[in-house]
C-alpha cells in the first residue's frame, strides 16, 4: 500500500486530497496527522508491510529550530526504514501556492507592494529558507522583520493571506478557495471583489494547472506509484 502522510489540515489537507484524487487517481491513503509531531509519534508506533511506502509531506524550514530538531528525527526514520519511508523535499504547503506561475493574474489582487514582495521573496529563496542577504528592497525586509518570531513559513503564510483575500481564492479555510477546484466566478469585479482573469474556468483545469506548477512537481516527483 501507498502512504502519503501530511502535518497539514484545512486546505492544506484539501490540497493534497485533490493532488491525489486529480494527479494519483486516489491510489494513495491520505492521512493527516496534525502536526510534525504527530508524524513523528505515528512513525514511532507504524508497523510496515513488504509493500508499504509513506510518502511524507513534511514542512521544512530551516529557521526553525523546533522544525530542524523533528526534521532529524524524521530523517533517521527514513534513513533506516529501507527506502520504506520517503520525505517529500518541500518547504511549505503555501510556498507551493505562493510560487504558483498564475497566482497573481487569477486572483485578481491588486496589493502592488505585496507582489512586489512576493517576487522578492520567491527569488531569496535558498536551502529552504529566505535568505535575507538576496534582499535589497527596504519594504520587503521591513515587512520580513515586523514578525516577532521570524521565520521563513510564517512569512510566506502571512503574505499568501494578503494576496488570497478574496474568500473565493483563500487557502486559509476549511478548504481551499472553491475557485481553485470549482467553475467559478472569473469576471473582472464580482460584487465589488476582485476575481481574475484565469484562462479557463474549469476546475479541473485550474487546479490542474496548479499540481503541473515547477514547485509542486519538484515535491512529488519522488512519489512513484
Amino acid at each position: 500500500m501507498k502512504y502519503l502522510w501530511t502535518e497539514d489540515t484545512g486546505a492544506g489537507l484539501h490540497f493534497w486530497q485533490l493532488v491525489n484524487q486529480l494527479f494519483f487517481n486516489g491510489v494513495m491513503v491520505l492521512e493527516s496527522k496534525g502536526s510534525n509531531q504527530g508524524i513523528l509519534d505515528s512513525l514511532s508506533s507504524t508497523i510496515l508491510q513488504d509493500d508499504d511506502i509513506i510518502y511524507i509531506a513534511f514542512d521544512h524550514v530551516v529557521d526553525n529550530q523546533d522544525i530542524r530538531n523533528k526534521y532529524r528525527m524524521l530523517r533517521s526514520y527514513a534513513d533506516n526504514s529501507d527506502g520504506k519511508i520517503i520525505i517529500l523535499d518541500m518547504i511549505c504547503f503555501e510556498y507551493l501556492i505562493l510560487a504558483f506561475e498564475d497566482l497573481v493574474a487569477w486572483t485578481g489582487t491588486g496589493k502592488a507592494d505585496k507582489i512586489i514582495m512576493r517576487k522578492d521573496i520567491l527569488s531569496s529563496i535558498e536551502g529552504h529558507k529566505i535568505e535575507l542577504s538576496n534582499i535589497k528592497n527596504e519594504k520587503t525586509l521591513h515587512y520580513i522583520s515586523s514578525f516577532k518570531r521570524y521565520s521563513t513559513e510564517k512569512v510566506m503564510k502571512s503574505l499568501l493571506g494578503e494576496l488570497t483575500e478574496n474568500e473565493k481564492w483563500s487557502v486559509k479555510g476549511a478548504l481551499m478557495g472553491e475557485c481553485w477546484y470549482k467553475d467559478c466566478c472569473v469576471s473582472d469585479h464580482h460584487n465589488n471583489i476582485r476575481c481574475g482573469k484565469p484562462d479557463t474556468n474549469m476546475g479541473k483545469e485550474k487546479m490542474m494547472r496548479l499540481i503541473l506548477s515547477d514547485k509542486v512537481q519538484d515535491v512529488i516527483k519522488s512519489i512513484v506509484l
